[in-house]
């Protein structure tokens, strides 16, 4: 290796630490502000969206994750971007539950048959009478880190209430 190549090398390799850095930093501060309620009973917020869907003709997005969860965080940033929040504040009542570490709400995730254990953030949709019409069976979000906001909104696109 010449010494151009060693110079852009180690330029490469501070660009890579400075990013890192930002980017723990990025999620330290959002694990530091809690996104679920770790005291929450899930299985009275869900019925509270539900009667509250029945009435405006809103699906209800349940969210498994958890307060430590980086991919979690990033997934509730996506969702509260100006873009998106209007379209789910218009047309979704969201649950966010709390899965502690893998130890919480295991069974309202098998009810509406998400397998929490293939990884968190993990969603199901269900219509304004509480019918399940996703269930997340893969672990599709979770790597929210990685994803391109475009997925998200479409996600969110195509689970809308069809009106």
């Amino acid at each position: 290796m010449d010494a151009s190549q060693r110079i852009v090398t180690s330029r490469v390799i501070a660009v890579l630490a400075v990013c890192g850095l930002l980017m723990g930093a990025v999620l330290a501060r959002a694990a530091s502000q809690p996104v679920y309620d770790e005291h929450a009973d899930a299985r009275q917020d869900i019925a509270a969206a539900i009667a509250r869907a029945s009435k405006t003709g809103r699906n209800v997005v349940l969210i498994f994750g958890a307060n430590w969860c980086p991919d979690c965080h990033s997934l509730d940033a996506q969702m509260h971007k100006p873009e998106l929040a209007g379209l789910i504040s218009r047309d979704f009542v969201v649950v966010d539950i709390d899965v502690g570490r893998f130890d919480k709400n295991l069974d309202v995730g098998e009810k509406y048959g998400v397998p929490i254990r293939k990884g968190i953030p993990a969603i199901a949709v269900l219509d304004p009478r509480g019918k399940l019409l996703y269930a997340q069976s893969q672990g599709q979000f979770a790597n929210a880190r990685a994803m391109p906001y475009r997925d998200f909104a479409a996600f969110f696109e195509k689970w809308k209430p069809k009106r």
